[in-house]
Parts: C-alpha cells; structure tokens; sequence
C-alpha cells in the first residue's frame, strides 16, 4: 500500500509540473502577444520632415488665394454717380428701357418719359435728322446724349465737356451697342459729337466690344 501511494505521490507531482509550465509558457506567450498588440496600436506613422520645396509650397498657396481675393475689381457704377437726366422715348421701344437699365446700372439717375412724337424733342434739343436715334437722354446741365452712348463716353464728355459742343450721338441702333446686344454680335459705330452750330464730328471710334467699357 505504501507503495502505491509513493507512486501516486510521484505522478502527481510529475503532472504538476508539467501543468505549471503549461500555464508558465501560455502566460508567456500571451504577454509577449498583448506587448506586441500594444505597440501596434502605440506605434505612429513617420512623417518625413518637410522640405523647402514643400515648405515653399505650403507658404504660397494661402498667398495666392489672398491676392485673389484682394483683387482690384473695377466698379462700373460710378462712371455716371451724381449724373442726373430725363430720358424721352416711345412707350414700347425695347432697347430704351435695355439702355436705361444699363445706364443706371452705371449710376446714372434716369427718369424715363413716355411722348407720342419724339420728333419734338430731338428737334428742341437740336439733334439733326442724321444724329438720330430711338432716345434723347437729357442730362440736368442741358447736354444731350442720343441714342446708345456708352456710359464710359458719357462720362468722359460730362468730366471734360467740349466748348462748343451740346452733347454726342450714336446715330441709328448699331448692334452690340449698349442695350442693343444681340446674340453676342457686334457691329462697328462711332459716337458723333454735337455742337452749337448744328456741326458734327466724330468723338470717338468704337471698332471692338471692349472700347465700350
């Protein structure tokens, strides 16, 4: 009997044993697993280091987006700021009320006016035959602006009016004039000056789009 339990005794501890290094070597295992994990999740990218180049780069793009925004930007609407005129015209002319619009659009103060005979007006203001057009614009000071005046000329005149002149003229409705745009076409004019003696000579030549601006 005592032998057996000497041997029991002896698998028993045999089998320990071999249970603590189970359990020794599992405890390794999952500490060495749980440090790698750790330092997955710990580790960070390396950034590389900027270069000038990239620098450089970074440094001129909030620049450029600056002097985009702090352009310049031409404002039209003072060209005829504190300008103030009567515009006679027929009650169904179109490209009247096209050039009105783009006339205060510019600063000028119009007042529009609706007449059965426009004739009485451009002969009372001294606009000829041949300097015609479908409106008499009328500034308070008395100059006379017939027809499609660019707003720009208008201006130019009304800063530094001619001695003897009472006014200019676009004779007739030359298209791609101010409120005369059609369908991006545009057809050379020229803007006629008009003085006291019933003369006429040419104020300036409109052969591109652009010198109307």
């Amino acid at each position: 009997m005592k032998r057996y339990t000497n041997m029991f005794s002896s698998k028993h501890n045999q089998l320990s044993a071999r249970v603590l290094l189970v359990m020794a070597t599992s405890s390794l295992l999952l500490a060495a697993c749980s440090q790698s994990n750790t330092s997955a999740s710990d580790s960070q990218p390396v950034q590389p280091e900027p270069t000038v180049a990239t620098q450089t780069a970074q440094v001129a793009q909030p620049q450029a987006e600056i002097t985009a925004v702090t352009a310049p930007l031409i404002n039209q609407s003072e060209l005829l700021k504190n300008v103030s005129a009567t515009v006679y015209k027929d009650a169904n002319c179109g490209c009247c009320k096209e050039w009105i619009g783009y006339a205060e659009d510019n600063g000028l103060n119009a007042t529009a006016q609706d007449v059965t005979d426009l004739s009485v007006f451009k002969e009372r203001y001294s606009v000829s035959p041949q300097m015609q057009s479908c409106h008499t614009t009328v500034t308070t000071d008395g100059y006379v602006f017939e027809g499609h005046v660019p707003a720009k000329h208008m201006a130019q005149f009304l800063a530094n009016p001619p001695n003897d002149a009472i006014g200019l003229a676009v004779p007739g409705m030359p298209v791609g004039s101010p409120g005369m745009e059609y369908q991006n076409q545009f057809m050379p004019y020229q803007i006629m000056q008009i003085n006291k003696d019933g003369t006429t000579s040419v104020y300036a030549d409109i052969e591109l789009p652009h010198q109307q601006l």
